[in-house]
């Protein structure tokens, strides 16, 4: 047991990413189930949805899950309401500052963890009262930021007192090993969770990232503030790249972005969806149910440490 597995009350370290339209209630009961800390993503979602999606989860599993507040979004002031009201325990944040709801959440016995970018945003988390910080480098699928993992999370291990749970680039033992000497107590895990057995996406979107290269994802929305996401390099990814360079607004290359990503969840189009993926795609060459993932990468985790002292 370290910090994170007694803060979190969970048996391993591993914590699934929150992936909007794909971190549903089923596969975060999953997780939780295989005894890691499965996540509900509340993006996109009105709180009615949200509600039902927790309620469905606490019929799933009796293990800890979290909520993730996609902060920029309209609906998130009644989502925040909805998880204090359904005794959610644990929320995860991203896309804005948990600043405004800090004081409901904390007063509601809520453990609050940020995703963050940086250093500097690393320290304001800590100060503003968050229980951990979720230090995601560039490497990961989705919404990313300018800085990779391996030189992200030793620094901010380095600057902060609370726990650190490392997200970008984790694949495997070789993965959670390397993130936990550079400081983390922890590991976030998107891309292998989103291709899991109990993972909504469709047939289409496993073969994408199964079959995906080292170099086989693309960053789009680059040139638009807090706008660069990465997927599979795909024709909807160079779309988006096209579409970008007519200087449109960002609420607009959102909107596109937000209807590729839900195209591919719900219709598994190969050349219409924008399928999120980290680089450590190129990794993973099967689709597992998600409990098994989660004790895989433990496993492969203790035969890497094992592996290492015999070297040594």
């Amino acid at each position: 047991m370290n910090r994170v597995t007694k803060l979190l009350g969970i048996k391993y370290p591993v914590v699934q990413g929150a992936m909007q339209e794909v971190a549903t209630a089923d596969l975060a009961a999953a997780v939780s189930n295989g005894g890691g800390l499965g996540i509900i993503a509340a993006g996109g979602k009105t709180p009615d949805q949200v509600r039902e999606a927790i309620r469905k989860a606490k019929k799933l599993t009796d293990k800890p899950f979290a909520v993730n507040l996609m902060l920029m979004d309209k609906n998130t002031p009644n989502v925040v309401k909805v998880l204090i009201e359904e005794g959610v325990k644990i929320v995860t944040t991203g896309a804005g500052t948990p600043k405004p709801y800090m004081t409901d959440l904390k007063a509601a016995g809520v453990k609050v963890m940020p995703v963050i970018p940086n250093v500097k945003i690393a320290k304001k988390m800590e100060e503003m009262g968050a229980d951990a910080v979720i230090v995601e480098g560039m490497e990961a699928g989705g919404h990313i930021g300018n800085t990779t993992s391996m030189v992200l999370w030793p620094q901010i291990a380095d600057a902060i007192s609370i726990p650190l749970i490392a997200a970008g680039g984790i694949g495997d033992g070789r993965g959670v090993v390397e993130a936990f000497i550079a400081g983390a107590e922890g590991v976030q895990c998107g891309t292998i969770f989103s291709i899991a057995k109990e993972s909504p996406v469709g047939e289409n979107w496993r073969k994408a990232v199964i079959d995906a290269t080292d170099t086989g994802t693309a960053v789009v929305g680059t040139s638009i503030k807090g706008g660069a996401t990465r997927g599979i390099a795909n024709e909807e990814a160079l779309k988006l790249t096209e579409l970008e360079k007519t200087g449109v607004s960002r609420d607009d290359f959102n909107a596109a972005m937000n209807k590729a990503l839900y195209k591919g969840v719900q219709e598994d189009d190969p050349k219409e969806s924008f399928f999120m993926s980290g680089e450590v795609a190129g990794l993973i060459k099967e689709s597992k149910p998600a409990a098994q993932i989660v004790q895989d990468l433990m496993d492969d985790a203790q035969r890497v440490i094992k592996k290492g002292v015999e070297i040594l």
